[in-house]
């Protein structure tokens, strides 16, 4: 089946636009899920600041820190990870069960696309764990590796949900059918990375709101843009099955 990258976009967009609330309400439970996790494992490091750290590089500020602070500040840091990677996966199982439940006809809300993802999320959290480790240590090198990580991963939620294959198998999978269609993908990725610095760069606009409801609307401002990508990125593979 032919198809190009204008007519997945018109299809991602005409999707989103019909199952706007339910893809809104999916964002908005998984962001305040992502919150409240975090907001219950990470301890208080509001004493870890004083007057000269403002002036200070992060590593200088950490090599000021006390070995129980830093402690303090590695589970802090580990809190919102874990947070954030179980975040997404709830959205990634939400949408996977959602995007094929719409398509054969069905009426789904919100509640219904988390409770039947459920079977699922064991399989998909191990995933989404190596795909973000794999995506951030290629930024950590170089900028360009963890684009590429994150172009050539992309499909292997769809393929492991769709060919039930194993976490490894579905990342080469996924390498290998991306590279055939990078034309397709890339500019999806990258639009995607993009659309989420901008929501990064929106926080300081929203000082005037408590921090938790910034959070929430951040994260669930970001699990949009996150959900357009998902619809995106499974109608190419419905296509290229």
């Amino acid at each position: 089946m032919s198809f190009t990258a204008a007519s997945l976009y018109r299809d991602t967009g005409n999707f989103f636009r019909h199952q706007f609330v339910t893809i809104v309400l999916i964002a908005l439970l998984t962001s305040f899920i992502t919150v409240l996790i975090g907001h219950a494992l990470t301890p208080d490091i509001s004493g870890l600041a004083d007057g000269n750290s403002g002036s200070m590089s992060l590593m200088e500020w950490i090599r000021t820190m006390t070995p129980e602070q830093q402690q303090l500040l590695l589970h802090a840091s580990a809190a919102g990870t874990l947070a954030s990677l179980v975040g997404n996966t709830l959205l990634l199982g939400a949408m996977l069960c959602l995007i094929p439940m719409v398509t054969a006809g069905e009426r789904v809300s919100a509640l219904r696309a988390m409770g039947v993802s459920a079977p699922m999320l064991l399989r998909l959290l191990p995933l989404v764990f190596f795909m973000t480790l794999i995506i951030q240590l290629g930024f950590m090198a170089l900028m360009v590796p963890g684009i590429i990580f994150a172009i050539v991963l992309s499909l292997s939620p769809m393929i492991m949900t769709a060919e039930k294959v194993g976490i490894f198998a579905a990342m080469r999978a996924s390498t290998r059918l991306v590279w055939g269609h990078v034309k397709v993908v890339a500019p999806a990725i990258l639009g995607w990375l993009l659309a989420k610095v901008l929501v990064l760069l929106m926080a300081s606009s929203l000082t005037v709101l408590p921090a938790n409801v910034t959070s929430v609307l951040l994260n669930a401002l970001s699990n949009l843009v996150s959900a357009l990508l998902i619809i995106y990125l499974s109608r190419l593979y419905m296509l290229l099955r």
